[in-house]
């Protein structure tokens, strides 16, 4: 198997390469699309149960609504739809026949949503209304990646509405932390820095976004999930009103939050290495894989089908791996490509001695091991490497961030990492600037790293970079 493209010599085309050859996905038919295989499609899997898991721990219900959405929903909103305007897939046919108005291919579900939010929505008994939806969405890319900026790709985006400002506020915050935060910090094992968007990179419509940005292996950023507040507008454009207690109807506080198949290759350059994938633990489709290196009258096998099993048994995603017909160099670079967290090799001479290899796939360090103990160290690994992967990508992070007081330091260091500097030394006038060369203000964050409650606070930090 031909080597992976090393990332110090071209990190896209290493991108490629892992795509390609750990099976990944692939260039779909049309432009802009992607075929997601088993491979990244396991992966997303699992970041689809971990996300529920904690949406649902949030208080939100899972719920379905259309891919086609009529136009004049977003032009109700109109902040929404000049922001969204660029990005649209529009039908105008059906059928044969020129449809009496346009759909509009769902890019995102605030209008739709807000619609029936109106309807389902009578009394502050009804609220806080807490709804989410895993879909596909389509907007219309310029330049598409894979897993970074697709025409097409798969997400979660959750809506809700609130009696007040203050709880709606809360929650967008609530779902930041608890959902975004805790499932890359804690499962992708990426430590994002999370913070404010400026007014000119905020959702279209919102009165508020807040990120998740990632810093990638190469320096450049990623957004990885978005939770925005978006007061007022929504439910103004779509009448979304409760009866209070007493008093008048008023009208509701939303928000809306999203984060999507982009996590992926958030994975990919977040972690990934010249050998291929390096996932995390809890995330792994597969934790650990028993490899029988070799077998001469069945023995190994048997042995390796018994420690598979008791590896199940204990709670870990294993798998056995005894295809003897493909030589066992090329069976150990495919799973170093796929990034599965441990790797066990029995032979024929290791079982002489009783004893085991395990092979760490962060590190790739190989220590030999008794077969009682092998099934109990690897458990133990789990935990281990699901920390040590957080403490050295946090290091990569914090090494690839440069402190800077003027514009020309900005520029400087975002040639090949991030650059935090105060907010006020860059403004607005500085932000439009660099966007012109392709640097742009992930986030605000207030030195203690906790996030602004205005655009304007003095004592902001900007985080500065190139970006996916």
């Amino acid at each position: 198997m031909a080597p992976l493209t090393a990332q110090q010599d071209n990190f896209p085309q290493w991108y490629q390469d892992v795509l390609t050859k750990a099976k990944l996905a692939e260039n779909g038919p049309a432009r802009g699309t992607m075929v997601i295989r088993p491979n990244g499609y396991a992966l997303w899997e699992r970041m689809q149960a971990e996300v529920d898991q904690r949406i649902k721990a949030a208080g939100a219900q899972n719920a379905y609504f259309p891919l086609f959405i009529p136009m004049n929903y977003f032009e109700r909103e109109a902040e929404h739809v000049e922001g969204f305007s660029p990005e649209l897939a529009v039908v105008t046919h059906g059928g044969g026949k020129e449809l009496n108005e346009s759909l509009a291919i769902r890019p995102t579900s605030e209008t739709v949503i807000g619609e029936y939010m109106a309807k389902w929505i009578g009394s502050y008994r009804d609220l806080p209304l807490l709804l989410n939806q895993w879909a596909n969405v389509v907007r219309w890319e310029l330049r598409p990646r894979i897993f970074l900026r697709t025409t097409e790709f798969l997400w979660q985006e959750g809506h809700t509405a609130h009696g007040s400002e203050a709880d709606a506020q809360n929650y967008a915050s609530l779902i930041l932390r608890d959902v975004y935060e805790d499932f890359m910090r804690n499962v992708l094992a990426l430590p994002v820095i999370v913070g404010r968007k400026t007014p000119k990179e905020r959702f279209a419509g919102a009165q508020n976004t807040m990120t998740c940005e990632g810093i990638m292996r190469d320096g450049k950023a990623l957004q990885m999930g978005t939770s925005h507040e978006l007061g007022q507008n929504f439910s103004r454009a779509f009448n979304i009103k409760y009866s209070p207690a007493e008093g008048p109807q008023e009208l509701c506080w939303t928000t809306s939050w999203g984060s999507s198949t982009r996590m992926i290759g958030g994975l990919i350059m977040g972690h990934g290495d010249d050998n291929g994938l390096v996932v995390p633990p809890a995330l792994a489709p597969v934790q650990v894989v028993v490899v029988v290196v070799k077998d001469n009258d069945g023995a190994v096998t048997q042995v390796a089908k018994k420690l598979t099993a008791d590896l199940t048994a204990r709670g870990l995603r294993a798998k056995l791996d005894d295809n003897l017909a493909q030589a066992f160099g090329w069976r150990a670079t495919d799973w170093d490509l796929q990034g599965v967290p441990v790797r066990i090799e029995i032979g024929p001479r290791d079982l002489a001695e009783d004893t085991a290899a395990i092979f760490r796939r962060d590190t790739r360090s190989k220590e030999r091991v008794t077969l009682d103990s092998v099934a109990e160290v690897a458990q133990q690994l789990m935990t281990t490497i699901q920390a040590d992967l957080l403490t050295a990508a946090t290091a990569r992070r914090d090494a690839l961030t440069t402190d800077c007081t003027t514009l020309d330091e900005v520029r400087d260091v975002t040639q090949t990492g991030v650059a935090r500097v105060p907010w006020a030394s860059v403004g607005m006038a500085g932000e439009q600037e660099l966007a012109t060369i392709g640097i742009t203000v992930r986030c605000l964050q207030r030195p203690d790293g906790s996030v602004p409650e205005a655009d304007d606070e003095p004592e902001a930090v900007a985080y500065l970079a190139r970006a996916y």
